[in-house]
């Protein structure tokens, strides 16, 4: 599971971190580097989503339910901070880290 259940938390947070910079200064100022930030975080959402379903059908029930109430913490922790001008990097830095370890998990079965 711990394979897994860090793979949820790592795509939630870029995933939430991108859905609240709306704004354009918490945005990247290159127009390569804002669709890039973007395709990262939409893509760790719907990784995350996939990963939920995937979870229940591969571990026990209570191992998928933990993995989203772990990823709502982070994401309220996240949010609970406000805004700040370095998070797109982090957002895509944990998008490619949290895909990377899904992606593993998915080999692995972990």
């Amino acid at each position: 599971m711990g394979l897994y259940f860090l793979a949820m938390v790592v795509l939630s947070v870029a995933a939430v971190i991108e859905a609240r910079c709306s704004t354009p200064g918490l945005r990247p100022a290159d127009p390569a580097a804002d669709r890039a930030f973007r395709l990262l975080g939409r893509s760790a959402f719907a990784v995350w989503l996939g990963l939920i379903v995937w979870g229940f059908f591969v571990h026990p029930w209570w191992q998928p339910v933990a993995a989203v109430i772990g990823s709502l913490a982070a994401n309220a922790m996240v949010v609970q901070m406000g805004g700040h001008p370095w998070w797109p990097g982090i957002s895509m830095g944990l998008a490619l880290l949290g895909l990377m370890l899904a992606s593993f998990a998915l080999v692995r079965l972990v």
